[in-house]
């Protein structure tokens, strides 16, 4: 069972994913075809599940992380189509920069860092419930 607080703190830290994802569809949906199996944008109750892109984060307890407890964010498009690495790299540093715009926004008071490690970017700093 989990906590209340934990419960809100990851719904705001969603909804936050939920705007991203739509910007990530607004910029990048006209450059690859949707995988055969996948809804339309728009087109169920959670933007998780249509479109091309799923942004989303699990939570890490940091083990072999110089940055310790955090989220790891996963940028993941469904498509067969072959992404160029440089376009990864594009998508992932506008995730950046819209967490680092948005993460103030949702969290006030909060001091969070977005960081590349690795092949991924992680949310961490001041994850308290309060």
């Amino acid at each position: 069972m989990r906590h209340q607080k934990a419960k809100a703190w990851e719904k705001k830290l969603k909804s936050v994913f939920d705007e991203i994802d739509a910007e990530l569809e607004k910029q990048y949906s006209n450059r690859f075809n949707l995988h055969p199996s996948r809804s339309s944008e728009g087109t169920t109750s959670n933007p998780e599940m249509d479109g091309l892109f799923n942004v989303g984060a699990s939570y890490s307890a940091g083990f072999g992380s110089k940055f310790g407890p955090g989220y790891v964010v996963e940028v993941r498009l469904s498509t067969l189509q072959r992404v160029p690495l440089e376009l990864t790299s594009e998508m992932n540093e506008k995730v950046k920069a819209l967490l680092s715009e948005k993460l103030p926004l949702a969290f006030p008071g909060k001091t969070l860092h977005i960081d590349n490690e690795r092949h991924h970017l992680r949310i961490h700093g001041d994850l308290s419930l309060d």
